[in-house]
């Protein structure tokens, strides 16, 4: 692995919402729904697993909690992929895989078509295109320090940022740890 792996990857693109910060968000907002989830991460009593693909679902709840999958969008693989990614997966892609640029997009249209509050926990990634296209529509509140991700055994190597859309959206925040 290289520096530049450890500092910016990871094995996974999916990190289950550590406890006591999803606790301080649901003191402000009375999340209902989390829309990525599996049973064993659920912040709400009622989720969407990746089963029932939030990306296809109604968020019309009003407060909606995101941690979504991390990842970029992969698109199928061509006849004779040669990808690094599939040769380290040991497959190819038959479909096309959301990433994170997706889910942004939803969070924000489903607080424009229903007028709902949706909260998202991202990676705090400037540069990349979903941040322009859609966090920057919202509020933004970055996290100071780094989250302790899978029960605080881990602190991830990213900075994270929390993305409000809807109503309840306010001017951006620094959140202290």
């Amino acid at each position: 692995m290289t520096i530049n792996q450890g500092m910016m990857s990871s094995n996974t693109d999916m990190w289950a919402t550590p406890q006591y910060f999803f606790n301080q968000l649901k003191e402000e907002f009375s999340f209902t729904l989390d829309v990525c989830a599996v049973p064993d991460n659920a912040k709400c009593n009622k989720y969407f697993s990746p089963e029932q693909d939030g990306l296809l679902q109604d968020w019309n709840e009003p407060f909606v909690w995101m941690n979504p999958p991390y990842g970029n969008p992969e698109h199928p693989c061509k006849k004779n992929c040669k990808k690094k990614k599939c040769v380290e997966r040991g497959h190819h892609i038959k479909h096309y895989v959301p990433g994170i640029i997706d889910w942004m997009q939803k969070a924000y249209e489903e607080s424009q078509k229903w007028g709902n509050t949706v909260v998202c926990l991202v990676p705090a990634r400037t540069d990349n295109t979903w941040w322009h296209r859609y966090a920057m529509k919202g509020e933004v509140r970055l996290v100071e320090g780094r989250l302790k991700f899978n029960d605080g055994k881990g602190t991830a190597p990213f900075p994270s940022a929390v993305i409000v859309f809807g109503n309840q959206a306010k001017t951006n925040t620094l959140i202290a740890m």
